[in-house]
């Protein structure tokens, strides 16, 4: 290696050397010093949010209010204006809740910003303006008076088989012969309400009341009395 070249290399590494040399010296003797603006600063950045904090408070409730007035739409003008403080306040405050609130920001035309918070009814509100109002059909007006007008259907009401008028009987019915319809020697009991003129049910209910021979006498063309068995489930003549 030349002399020119170990020459140039040994001035290169003082030009370094020097600079770094007296950064060293200097922080070695005001580090102190150094360490002390270090926390006065830190300590004043958080005295600031500290005091920005205390002063959103405050404000959040007109910033509250002006949204519900102004369904979400807001200026920095308008919250300075009403909480009287300077512009560039309102516009930090109003930067930091939309960053909190996920705020919409349009730049208009005459270089104006527009925040834009969207709440539950400011959202149905425009729900609601943009669903198509449904028409109902139009109903003639005489069929609704008429049907108004009109009188209650009559309600059905349960007769009782003992006040109802029994089927009348057909002129063979009332003219055939007891024997005839005794051909097996007794008659069941639809046979047996025919004859007697009265509903089946009436039948079935009075078959074991002990006054059913007597009652039976009683509605029985031929005065004949008529008794139940239970075990055959028909009806038998009485001999007198």
């Amino acid at each position: 290696m030349s002399e020119k070249s170990i020459e140039g290399n040994g001035k290169a590494f003082l030009v370094i050397l020097l600079p770094l040399s007296f950064l060293i010296i200097f922080l070695v003797a005001t580090w102190r010093i150094l360490l002390a603006a270090i926390v006065l600063v830190i300590a004043f950045r958080l005295w600031q949010e500290y005091q920005w904090q205390q002063w959103t408070k405050r404000v959040n409730p007109i910033f509250h209010q002006l949204v519900r007035e102004n369904q979400g739409k807001l200026t920095p003008m308008d919250l300075a204006i009403r909480g009287n403080f300077p512009g560039t306040t309102a516009k930090r405050y109003l930067d930091t809740k939309a960053q909190e609130f996920g705020a919409s920001i349009v730049n208009s035309e005459d270089d104006n910003q527009y925040y834009y918070f969207i709440t539950g009814s400011i959202l149905g509100n425009i729900l609601d303006s943009s669903e198509p109002v449904k028409q109902l059909p139009a109903q003639p007006v005489t069929k609704t008076a008429r049907s108004l007008l009109a009188p209650p259907p009559p309600i059905a009401q349960e007769e009782e088989p003992e006040t109802e008028a029994p089927p009348q009987p057909t002129h063979n019915e009332v003219t055939r012969t007891l024997e005839k319809q005794l051909v097996f020697g007794s008659l069941i009991q639809s046979e047996l309400a025919k004859r007697l003129n009265v509903y089946s049910s009436t039948v079935y209910k009075r078959r074991n009341d002990p006054e059913f021979p007597e009652w039976s006498r009683s509605r029985d063309p031929d005065g004949i009395a008529w008794s139940y068995s239970e075990k055959t489930k028909e009806f038998f003549p009485l001999e007198e």
